[in-house]
């Protein structure tokens, strides 16, 4: 995640602000949860798409599956350069120097969105959001819950520390609210909202100081049907004023009413068809044995899709590390597909199944991201080529160089010959490249030493995004990290 120090924005992004409109539609079976995106990154003109990148698999890991650019911004066409500026700093516009490569931050997002919009959402645990408790506290009559505000009315809570710790060992969750527990219904031991809604193996209610009586009683009720509810403790009363002895006295009933067992540190107590267990959440997972995805414990990242016969992966790196390892996912598989985001190429692993799992060996560089696709059937697709190292590295840093200009403004600087490749930002001396915004075009030539099955150009750093050309062959952009390009592009 790089953020210039220019950067204005006056909120650090929390990515689980955007799971209160996720978590909606996935309760209530709306295909689309949509965003504004790239709001403030840094100042006009200075966003790369390398730092929209992991911004964005951010905003797809929290739910969101229908991003909006913020800012286009409409400009006349005889309006003076740099045009029409709204507040706000990304400008995805013709006349940012970036235009001409957006096309890879475009087909990166269609091809995520095409897999994110697809199925049913598959997140196996529900967690109530105790806002009474928030309400409760307000400073004078008004209580705004805004996404400026996130270390003043979410951070300090349970349900934000259970929130993230559980994410953290691999957990994949839902929000509920007092109203999407009235409706709620519990179908064996999974329960959702709607019929096309997403169905959860357990509901979680972290500490709260109040509930209502009517919610607390939908929470009884959902376990009398069948579901597995977890409680970090019981409220200690009511919210509000109206009657609120008679409630404090039937929500103590209901508590009352209720028979446990000890189990080690947890409470188990029997309802019906379904069960509640009182005490620490992970414990009371492990209990039940819902299983986490021990991908998490790399720092991977994951947001899951279901179909009628296939479960989609969708996990990002964006630990300083790069990952190569043997992995084991949470659903069974016929086929494993690996689909690169990026470069839309899609290739078969080969891979292990045990019980109802499914184990194979994934590469996944720092800032990558990728698509995994375990299907019920027999599909076929180009074995993946793990990148293993063929011989040593051809360096290209102190190689002669030649730096053109192809277009942009004020005006083109002058062609150079270079010892070195380096930015023209260097050229300190030369106020045409201190001025120049555009395009600038680095050529070299090289004679491959090895013979490989493939070969990988990789740049140490770049600014901001390259279209790769060998030997008069167009080989595509590199435009987000790692900055790279394989030979099965060209």
């Amino acid at each position: 995640m790089r953020r210039d120090s220019a950067d204005i924005r006056n909120v650090d992004p929390d990515p689980n602000m955007l799971k209160f409109a996720s978590s909606a539609a996935h309760a209530y079976g709306k295909p689309l949860t949509s965003c504004e995106t790239f709001t403030w990154l840094s100042e006009h003109f200075k966003t790369s798409w390398s730092q929209c990148k992991p911004e964005v698999d951010q905003v797809f890991l929290s739910g969101i599956n229908h991003v909006f650019y913020h800012g286009t911004t409409y400009s006349p066409a005889d309006a003076k350069w740099p045009g029409w500026l709204f507040y706000a700093s990304v400008n995805f516009v013709p006349n940012n120097s970036l235009w001409p490569h957006l096309k890879g931050l475009n087909d990166y997002i269609a091809h995520c969105q095409s897999v994110l919009q697809a199925g049913m959402p598959d997140n196996e645990l529900a967690i109530y959001w105790p806002v009474y408790d928030i309400w409760h506290n307000a400073k004078g009559m008004d209580k705004p819950l805004s996404v400026h505000h996130v270390d003043d009315w979410l951070h300090p809570t349970a349900f934000y520390k259970n929130l993230v710790s559980l994410q953290n060992e691999g957990y994949a969750l839902d929000f509920v609210s007092d109203k999407m527990l009235e409706q709620a219904k519990a179908n064996g031991t999974q329960f959702g909202i709607a019929p096309k809604g997403g169905q959860h193996k357990a509901l979680l209610v972290p500490a709260a100081e109040k509930m209502p009586v009517a919610t607390f009683k939908n929470i009884v009720r959902l376990a009398s049907e069948g579901a597995s509810v977890v409680i970090e403790q019981f409220p200690k009363d009511v919210p509000g004023y109206k009657d609120v002895e008679q409630q404090r006295q039937e929500l103590k009933r209901l508590i009352d009413g209720l028979s446990f067992s000890e189990n080690n540190k947890l409470k188990l107590a029997a309802v019906d068809k379904g069960k509640i267990i009182v005490g620490n959440m992970h414990d009371a997972l492990a209990h039940l044995k819902i299983d986490r995805e021990a991908i998490a414990d790399n720092g991977l990242k994951f947001i899951r899709r279901k179909l009628s016969d296939a479960h989609y992966y969708f996990i990002v790196n964006n630990t300083a590390n790069d990952f190569d390892k043997a992995i084991t996912l949470q659903n069974s598989a016929a086929t494993v597909l690996v689909m690169d985001p990026v470069s839309g190429l899609v290739n078969k692993v080969a891979h292990q199944n045990d019980n109802a799992t499914t184990g194979f060996r994934l590469q996944l560089k720092s800032g990558a991201s990728v698509i995994i696709k375990l299907t019920d059937k027999k599909e076929e697709a180009t074995a993946y080529k793990y990148s293993e190292p063929a011989g040593e590295a051809i360096q290209l840093q102190n190689n002669k160089w030649t730096l053109s200009f192809k277009e942009g403004g004020p005006e083109l600087p002058a062609t150079r010959q270079l010892a070195g490749v380096k930015p023209w930002t260097d050229f300190t001396n030369d106020p045409r490249t201190q001025a120049f915004s555009g395009t600038g075009v680095y050529t070299t030539s090289f004679v491959l030493k090895n013979k490989a099955a493939d070969y990988l150009l990789q740049l140490d750093q770049l600014y901001e995004s390259a279209r790769i050309i060998v030997n008069g062959k167009d080989a595509g952009l590199i435009w987000s990290l790692p900055f790279e390009k394989g030979s099965a592009n060209i």
